[in-house]
């Protein structure tokens, strides 16, 4: 696992996996052609979606492992790391890889807004867990692109290619959704633990030493990566993570409001507020008022 393959260019992965190199830029990779090997760590300078079809060890994207199982997709952005943990045993790969250089999309509708498809920054245990008709779309969609490969390039290919890799990604905004339903418990539990979070940490200092919590602080310290976890509060909430934080600022925001003994200047520093003033404009945004008004007229 201490091993590091760079692959650069698609042609370095298709010769990886003893696959030919049709286009330059784009390639589906069938894994099972590919030789037995042990697991290593993967750097990809391409866009990279597995569908794992065999047990093969885990699946290790920076200290976590994915949620990494039979008939599963897992997406990759151009400049990370990822790799098998095969144990130190060999195993032959199975499955398939749709890869593709963001030079292929450059200039396209697909290219503008790819970073809309946030699942290519998931981390751990966030992997796409398909049904047996999720997967057999997945699949034509695959051999959609592989049939304009494998035929003369013309004027048509690549507004083809293009398109069938956003209806592909546009179908995974769907799984994805279905997955967020499916997993409704286990989402709902991590709510709860958003909540619990945010209460705790009000309840100490850190934000006078941290500052105010931010999106990136609060899904690391419950294991998710900050896209998965901002599009799971905002599936389950209808808010976004910012401004469901935002929101318990201003809670807690209001009950200290009523502590005649301190200042609004030194309520906003004890909230983790660098400057009073950006307190008094977020207050007077999402309540109406300012503190020294809140202060007046509830007091009153």
């Amino acid at each position: 696992m201490d091993t590091l393959r760079r692959f650069e260019t698609i042609s370095d992965y298709n010769a990886f996996n003893n696959t030919e190199t049709l286009h330059p830029l784009i390639s589906v990779v069938d894994l099972s052609k590919a030789a037995p090997r042990q697991g290593s760590r993967m750097y990809f300078g391409f866009y990279t979606i597995f569908l794992k079809d065999v047990k093969c060890g885990d699946l290790v994207y920076g200290r976590h492992t994915y949620d990494y199982q039979e008939g599963t997709l897992v997406f990759l952005a151009p400049g990370q790391v990822a790799g098998i943990n095969s144990n130190g045993e060999t195993y032959q790969p199975k499955g398939y890889a749709l890869v593709f250089h963001p030079d292929l999309i450059h200039g396209t509708a697909l290219g503008r807004h790819i970073h809309d498809y946030t699942f290519f920054g998931y981390q751990s245990s966030e992997a796409l867990h398909l049904s047996g008709r999720e997967r057999g779309i997945v699949l034509d969609c695959f051999a959609k692109i592989e049939y304009e490969l494998e035929h003369a390039i013309d004027k048509h290919s690549k507004r083809l290619i293009v398109s069938t890799i956003e209806l592909f990604l546009n179908y995974c905004v769907r799984f994805y959704d279905r997955q967020f339903i499916t997993r409704d418990n286990a989402h709902k539990s991590v709510l709860e633990r958003f909540e619990h979070l945010l209460n705790a940490y009000f309840q100490t200092d850190k934000p006078q030493t941290i500052g105010l919590p931010s999106v990136a602080y609060c899904a690391a310290e419950l294991n998710l990566s900050a896209n998965y976890f901002g599009d799971l509060v905002k599936k389950e909430s209808g808010k976004t993570a910012q401004d469901y934080i935002q929101s318990k600022v201003m809670a807690v925001a209001k009950e200290r409001i009523f502590d005649s003994s301190k200042s609004v200047s030194q309520i906003a520093y004890d909230l983790g507020f660098k400057y009073p003033q950006h307190f008094t404009r977020l207050f007077k945004q999402r309540v109406g008022q300012s503190p020294n008004e809140y202060r007046m007229i509830n007091q009153n």
